[in-house]
């Protein structure tokens, strides 16, 4: 579970305060002392990363802002192309450890500069690159911008906590890899040079990025207390087996920085009773959250409410987990069969599976088999206070800034599930509104794609927030009312908010014009420049890059509006236009997709698909009548399910194409929103499975 921060900031709902009850509005690992009047500075050590994020040791903002993250090449005048990661509003004062994720992933080591900037709009986003430097500029000093640089080696990262286990498994607490690889877990007799009869276990194999709670499980098993070693490794001969062992060395080696082989320590304590963490939370009923559970031989953990105090054992169950294996669990989710429809405690038990057959057959065996862990002649058991409301998680995500995937909400009466921009927390109750769900029944919902009301080109900390339907007429009318109705729903006197990343690389939008050879895109903001590619619509058919018509020059990183692409191949019939944002990756400054075949300049991608937007296009003197027969958009141009696109060899079938057109008169302009336009669906994995995509730097 991502760390909540309640947010201390009220906002004003209709005439009550209400405050944020979830939200992380800081940056992961900030912590902030109000020193405003001191002037900006930024204190940046050299460190090793994972390659997918940096620490800030302590910036000071006096008047609130960001701290951006620049490669090497500022040094070279890229002044917005440099920018690399920015981390999420923060407020005026100190704050330490700042963890910023980067854009790209390193893949080399880098001397990166961290960058005071402020927030001159006042709007909480950093649209400093997207505003071509017209907003949210940096701290100055002495004539020049508030920075600190730091050598970054692009190694690994590993942390572990101190915890029980039951011998056969340890749980590593985080991973960064900038490569694929595995994470081993060794005995302290690797102090004493036993470099590989320390070896206990090692983790599957993991790709490159980051990765949480990774369960180790040991081949050979603990037999008393013991200080375990978790050691990133390589995977050196690109089999996914780790072979560090029986190769003696030869192959899968640990990951290093400038001290050697990187690890962390931690002691793992054998026990044998069970044990349950259930915190008082917010919950729509029908899902809650146990934070940790440690079942030294496998089992469950099952909810009960507070009838069991009365003796209801059996009758008392709401709900019980899946299986869990012997050891320690973090953030278990726990589905309520009997929904809860009022607040109260409920109480988690972790149960054996003592028949071992993994199912949980405490109630139907009424007791004869399944039961509760027992210590001190009791259940195990941790009580917690549920307030029957509603909860949300919004994941730190990529998008093409036309939509957010909201991952979980639950809620205990149909509502919504809006989305709010970071002036939520300077007290923008309605302002702060970029869009909202479609009316969602009572319950648990999973990814939830909520379309922006107008697009983001920038990335943002952006806020979901779960609203009733207090009018029951399933419309979200709560900006409309000023407050009037639909309000949030509510616990412990705040709104149930989650904050969350949405990084966009790219955005672009085109509307529907008439073509005498050229094509106009509305708008294109790029965050490494590049390029943006008309294709027509037989790239539908699997023409990837014979469907390209046109490019445009080498656009710079930034905001670019009404950029003019003459066709290498006109329209002579009317049809569809889907701009394409694309990279300039071998930093050429020349489009040489279509050239090398997909190996250079690929591009931009979001949730594994292209960036694109589509319009319809009418050729010079072309005759609407045409437009069914002639664009590609009716059911028999190869665009429903049917049509072969899974065949072909240039597409992926996972792509998640669907049948949506772009032919609705009312969709004149198209900014690239998932089901928004044929080229979505086409191109959903163009950028993910047919071309390797390469790192900037």
């Amino acid at each position: 579970m991502r760390q909540r921060i309640t947010a201390a900031l009220m906002i004003v709902v209709v005439t009550t305060s209400i405050g944020l009850v979830g939200a992380a509005p800081a940056a992961a690992g900030d912590t902030a002392t109000a020193t405003s009047d001191h002037a900006a500075s930024v204190t940046f050590a050299n460190q090793t990363s994972g390659g997918t994020t940096v620490t800030v040791d302590e910036v000071t903002l006096p008047d609130g802002g960001f701290v951006t993250i620049h490669d090497s090449s500022l040094a070279d005048g890229e002044t917005f192309g440099s920018v690399a990661g920015t981390s999420a509003y923060l407020e005026a004062g100190t704050h330490e450890n700042v963890t910023v994720t980067l854009a790209d992933s390193l893949n080399e080591d880098e001397r990166l500069t961290a960058m005071a900037h402020r927030d001159t709009d006042g709007d909480r986003a950093y649209t400093f690159v997207s505003s071509n430097g017209q907003a949210d500029g940096p701290y100055t000093a002495d004539g020049g911008a508030v920075v600190a640089s730091a050598n970054v080696t692009v190694s690994a990262t590993v942390s572990i906590s101190d915890q029980p286990t039951d011998g056969g498994s340890i749980v590593v607490d985080s991973v960064e890899l900038s490569e694929g690889g595995f994470v081993t877990i060794h005995d302290a007799s690797l102090l004493d040079g036993e470099t590989f009869a320390s070896v206990r276990g090692t983790s599957e194999y993991l790709e490159a990025g980051h990765h949480e709670n990774v369960r180790v499980h040991l081949d050979d098993e603990l037999s008393e207390n013991a200080t375990v070693i978790p050691m990133p490794h390589t995977d050196s001969n690109d089999n996914e087996m780790y072979d560090f062992v029986e190769d003696e060395g030869g192959a899968d080696g640990p990951y290093v920085d400038g001290d050697g082989a990187i690890v962390d320590t931690a002691s793992a304590t054998l026990q044998t009773e069970a044990s349950a963490t259930f915190d008082a939370q917010a919950s729509g009923g029908n899902h809650v959250t146990v934070e940790q559970v440690f079942v030294p031989e496998g089992g469950f953990v099952t909810m009960h409410d507070s009838s069991i105090n009365d003796g209801a054992v059996f009758d008392s169950v709401r709900g019980t987990s899946e299986y869990l294996a012997p050891g320690l669990h973090h953030d278990v989710t726990v589905a309520l069969d009997d929904p809860l429809t009022e607040d109260g405690t409920l109480v988690a038990m972790p149960h054996m599976d003592s028949n071992g057959n993994e199912m949980y057959d405490f109630v139907a065996e009424e007791g004869g088999a399944d039961g509760p862990y027992t210590a001190d002649g009791g259940a195990v058991v941790d009580a917690g206070m549920v307030t029957v409301s509603a909860s949300v998680s919004l994941a730190d995500q990529t998008s093409d800034g036309t939509a957010v995937v909201v991952e979980d909400v639950d809620l205990s009466e149909g509502g919504f599930v809006t989305i709010h921009d970071s002036s939520l927390f300077a007290g923008e109750t309605f302002g702060s509104v970029i869009g909202t769900s479609e009316y969602l029944e009572a319950g648990h919902h999973a990814n939830v794609t909520v379309t922006l009301d107008e697009p983001i080109t920038e990335t943002r900390s952006l806020v979901a927030m779960p609203h009733t339907d207090s009018n029951d007429n399933e419309m979200y009318d709560f900006v409309e009312s000023e407050g009037g109705a639909d309000g949030p729903f509510t616990a412990d006197g705040g709104a149930v908010v989650d904050a969350g990343t949405v990084s966009v690389p790219a955005a672009v939008s085109i509307s529907d014009q008439e073509s005498d050879g050229t094509i106009v895109v509305d708008s294109v903001t790029l965050s490494d420049g590049g390029f943006v590619t008309i294709h027509d619509a037989t790239v539908l058919d699997g023409a990837v890059f014979d469907s390209v018509r046109g490019t445009s020059e080498y656009l710079a990183p930034g905001t670019h509006e009404d950029v003019e692409i003459s066709l290498d191949s006109p329209y002579e019939e009317d049809g569809v236009a889907v701009a394409m944002p694309h990279m300039d990756t071998d930093g050429d400054e020349m489009y040489d997709f279509v050239e090398d075949e997909g190996s250079a300049d690929g591009p931009y991608t979001a949730n594994g698909g292209a960036i694109v937007a589509d319009a319809s296009v009418m050729a010079s003197g072309g005759m609407d009548d045409d437009m069914n027969e002639s664009d590609g958009m009716d059911d028999s141009d190869g665009m429903d399910e049917s049509d072969g696109m899974n065949e072909s060899d240039d597409m992926d079938d996972s792509s998640g194409m669907d049948d949506t057109d772009s032919s609705d008169d009312e969709n004149a302009d198209s900014d690239g929103s998932p089901g928004f336009g044929v080229a979505v669906a086409a191109l959903s994995l163009l950028g993910a499975s047919l071309i390797a995509l390469r790192s900037r730097r």
